[in-house]
């Protein structure tokens, strides 16, 4: 998909607060046009809606033992609350997404959602690996940079603002941190 913001399009008028995060947004999405980085990045941002982290969850599960449903069941319920919460900060701030409003960002994937204020993928990745690395932290060479590359892919493919990322990231790490404090807690 390339949708790019058309002429009735209101203009993106972010004040010199987000004039870093506009430029930064369109030079990466300009990266994204390249044929391999658009595709690989596609790629990763599909794997990035669920399919991996459902993926990794039922291996834990299936070939963890006890320990292993343990670990997919907290990713799941951190993953319910990651979902709840970005949905809701979505509605509430009703940022448009950098292609509908900033000209020369293209999407070059379709969103899932409207609004580009959190990135929930990125938001989910950053959760679902702290959570997971706590569990077992021999994945870091897989997760780090799965997650990594799920966060620059949302903005390379016109989807969010690096912003949206920095948001979500700061959100995912205290989501997952939280957690990892409240399995701890005696109920």
């Amino acid at each position: 998909m390339s949708t790019q913001a058309s002429p009735s399009t209101p203009e993106l008028s972010p004040g010199p607060r987000f004039a870093l995060d506009g430029r930064v947004c369109v030079l990466a999405n300009r990266w994204g046009t390249r044929r391999l980085v658009g595709l690989f990045f596609g790629v990763i941002s599909r794997l990035g809606d669920g399919m991996f982290w459902y993926a990794l969850m039922t291996v834990m599960a299936l070939l963890g033992g006890h320990r292993g449903l343990l670990a997919a069941v907290h990713m799941a319920a951190t993953g319910l609350a990651a979902l709840l919460l970005y949905r809701l900060l979505k509605r509430w701030t009703r940022r448009p997404r950098p292609y509908r409003v900033c000209p020369g960002v293209t999407a070059h994937v379709p969103p899932l959602d409207e609004f580009s204020f959190p990135s929930g993928h990125t938001l989910q990745a950053v959760s679902f690996s702290i959570v997971a690395l706590a569990w077992y932290p021999s994945l870091a060479p897989l997760l780090l940079p799965f997650t990594t590359l799920v966060a620059a892919s949302r903005v390379i493919l016109g989807l969010h603002y690096p912003s949206d990322v920095a948001a979500a990231i700061a959100i995912g790490s205290g989501l997952g941190t939280a957690s990892l404090w409240l399995a701890s807690s005696p109920i």
